[in-house]
């Protein structure tokens, strides 16, 4: 598909395009967090804490004083940055993985096949819990550890595009030019399977913002003194018992906004690519 059909019948969706554009105003958000909220987000200061939204504090204070909107914005830029590169990492894997069992086939494909479903069949958050109770909970931890129980999904669907792709002429015909294997793979059959790519990656986004927000408001992900929206729902909990709802309010609305655009873009690109 070219990029001019691409674009043309991505805009008719229009759910996509509302997507796109929050899913922009949060980054722009994130972006632009040293600009818009200069104040620190760890800052304590107890002779403010659970002040309702004002002029002076946007979104009002939490219970340490510490300004919400402050750490809303700068949360966005660790829950955001943490998603994107555990996606990264686990889309990796999978692509790799999945590359090499479609085209080696045999007892390698049937390996990672079955490694695949056995992931697949293991309930993830709660692997993803059992794997985290054991490190100390760091950025570096949450990422790898998301990524490494993220990667099985576009490896089951690379692995079954290379199946088939790998039967092609070109690929036939690149074989028996003695184009080397790892040629093969990255530069005739990958580039055909980008559209899967793009799409799951997309989506994963979504749910790596949601795993990433719950290991940390379960305590298990980023570090308690950092700001990201699940610590802040953490915090937010005795903020609801003693009427300061706005500290769970609206990281919840973030954290709601930022997966429904992911999800809404990753339609949007399905639709435009695939029908």
């Amino acid at each position: 598909m070219n990029t001019q059909r691409f674009w043309f019948r991505f805009r008719k969706n229009r759910l996509a395009v509302v997507g796109i554009f929050v899913l922009l105003a949060i980054i722009a958000l994130a972006v632009a967090a040293p600009i818009l909220a200069p104040r620190d987000p760890a800052r304590i200061d107890l002779d403010q804490r659970e002040q309702s939204p004002s002029g002076a504090h946007w979104f009002g204070t939490d219970r340490l004083g510490r300004d919400v909107f402050a750490r809303i914005v700068w949360g966005a830029q660790v829950s955001l940055g943490v998603s994107l590169l555990a996606v990264s990492l686990g889309s990796g894997i999978g692509i790799l993985l999945g590359a090499l069992a479609g085209y080696a086939g045999g007892a390698l494909d049937a390996l990672i096949a079955r490694a695949i479903d056995l992931m697949l069949a293991l309930p993830t958050f709660f692997l993803l819990v059992a794997i985290q109770a054991l490190f100390p909970p760091n950025l570096i931890n949450v990422i790898v550890i998301i990524g490494i129980t993220s990667w099985m999904a576009i490896a089951r669907i690379v692995r079954g595009q290379f199946l088939l792709l790998k039967q092609r002429d070109f690929v036939t015909a690149a074989r028996a030019s003695g184009v080397q294997p790892t040629r093969i793979i990255f530069r005739h059959i990958l580039p055909n399977v980008s559209s899967q790519i793009i799409v799951f990656f997309t989506l994963g986004l979504a749910d790596a913002v949601l795993v990433e927000s719950a290991l940390s408001f379960l305590g298990l992900g980023v570090p308690p003194y950092q700001a990201s929206w699940g610590n802040m729902l953490n915090d937010g909990q005795i903020g609801i018992l003693s009427g300061a709802w706005w500290v769970a309010f609206f990281p919840g609305l973030l954290i709601l906004l930022t997966a429904l655009s992911i999800n809404l873009v990753g339609d949007g690109l399905q639709e435009s690519l695939f029908k």
